[in-house]
C-alpha cells in the first residue's frame, strides 16, 4: 500500500503536539527557580514528551482502525480507518516514535543520574500503547483522562523538574496539575465531539459515561481549574498571574461548548484549546524563571 507524505503527516496529528510541548518549559522555569537549567537535559526531555505523543497518536490510530471505532469520526481522517496505510505501517510508526522516546529517556535519567525513572519511562510507554491497545484498553473505560493528567501534566512537568535538580517544589505540582487539566480538557473536548460515534462502537470515553451535559461541564472546569493552579502559584510568584492574560480565550471557548457546539465547531474547541495550554505552559515557565 502506498502511502502519502501528506497522509503521513496528517497522521502525526501536529496540532495534538502542542500537550506534548507545554510541561517542558514550566518544568525547566520551575528548575530555574532553583537556580540550575541544563539545556541537554532539557533537550532530551522535550524529545521524550514529542515521541510519546507521536507515538500515542500512530497507536491509536491502529488500535481504533482496527477495531473500527474510527469509521464514522467527525474530524480529520486517520491513516487506518481511511485505508491510507496499512496496520502494520501505522503500528510500526507507533513503535518507531516510542523507541526514539526510550533513547533519549534512558540518555535522560543516566546523565540526571536517577536510572530508576527509567521505570516510569516504561510505564509512560504502557499507558500510551494500553490507552486504546491491547485486549482491555482503559480509554474504552473512561480512564483516559486519568493517563493524559498523570503522564502528560504530573509526570511531563515534574520529571522534567526532577531531572534537573533531583527536587521538585510546590509551584511545580501546581503548574504540572494546571497543564494536566488543559491536556484533559483537549482530551474532552475531542470526546464530546465524537459521542455520537464512540456510543455506537462501544468506545466508553468518560464523555460517554458522563453524558454530553455533564461532560461539557467537566470540560469548563478542568479549563478553569488550570487558571486556579496558577493563581494558587502566585501566593509563591506573583508573575505566574500573567497566565491570566489567556483567559479571555478560554473564557470565549466555555459559551460555545456550553451551548452544545458539535462537528466541526468543536474541532475549532479543539484548535484553540491546545494554543491555550501551549501558551500557558510558556507563560508560566516564563514566570517561574525569573521568580
Amino acid at each position: 500500500m502506498s502511502t502519502t507524505r501528506a497522509a503521513w503527516v496528517e497522521g502525526l496529528r501536529l496540532r495534538t503536539l502542542t500537550a506534548a510541548i507545554a510541561p517542558i518549559p514550566v518544568g525547566v522555569g520551575a528548575a530555574w527557580a532553583e537556580g540550575r537549567v541544563d539545556w541537554l537535559r532539557a533537550g532530551l526531555a522535550l524529545i521524550v514528551a514529542l515521541g510519546l505523543q507521536i507515538g500515542v497518536n500512530f497507536a491509536n490510530d491502529y488500535s481504533d482502525g482496527v477495531r473500527g471505532t474510527d469509521a464514522n469520526r467527525t474530524g480529520p481522517q486517520r491513516l487506518v480507518a481511511s485505508g491510507a496505510a496499512s496496520p502494520a505501517a501505522v503500528r510500526a510508526a507507533a513503535w518507531a516514535a516510542f523507541c526514539v522516546a526510550a533513547a533519549a529517556g534512558v540518555s535522560l535519567c543516566w546523565l540526571s543520574g536517577h536510572p530508576w525513572l527509567v521505570l516510569v519511562g516504561a510505564a509512560a510507554i504502557a499507558a500510551a500503547w494500553l490507552y486504546t491497545g491491547g485486549p482491555r484498553p482503559y480509554g474504552y473505560m473512561g480512564l483516559g483522562e486519568v493517563g493524559v493528567f498523570v503522564f502528560f501534566g504530573l509526570v511531563a512537568v515534574l520529571g522534567t523538574m526532577f531531572t534537573q535538580v533531583s527536587r521538585v517544589t510546590a509551584p511545580a505540582i501546581l503548574g504540572a496539575c494546571g497543564i494536566g487539566l488543559l491536556a484533559c480538557a483537549i482530551l474532552m473536548a475531542n470526546n464530546i465531539r465524537d459521542i455520537s460515534a464512540d456510543s455506537a462502537s462501544g468506545k466508553r470515553t468518560a464523555a460517554v459515561l458522563l453524558g454530553d451535559r455533564v461532560a461539557r461541564a467537566v470540560y469548563q472546569g478542568e479549563l478553569l481549574g488550570a487558571f486556579a493552579c496558577a493563581a494558587a502559584i502566585a501566593i509563591w510568584n506573583p508573575r505566574a498571574l500573567a497566565t491570566l492574560l489567556l483567559l479571555p480565550s478560554a473564557i470565549r471557548l466555555i459559551g460555545p461548548v456550553g451551548r452544545g457546539a458539535t462537528g466541526q465547531d468543536m474541532v475549532g474547541v479543539l484548535r484553540v484549546t491546545g494554543q491555550i495550554e501551549l501558551g500557558y505552559g510558556v507563560i508560566l515557565g516564563l514566570a517561574l524563571a525569573f521568580a
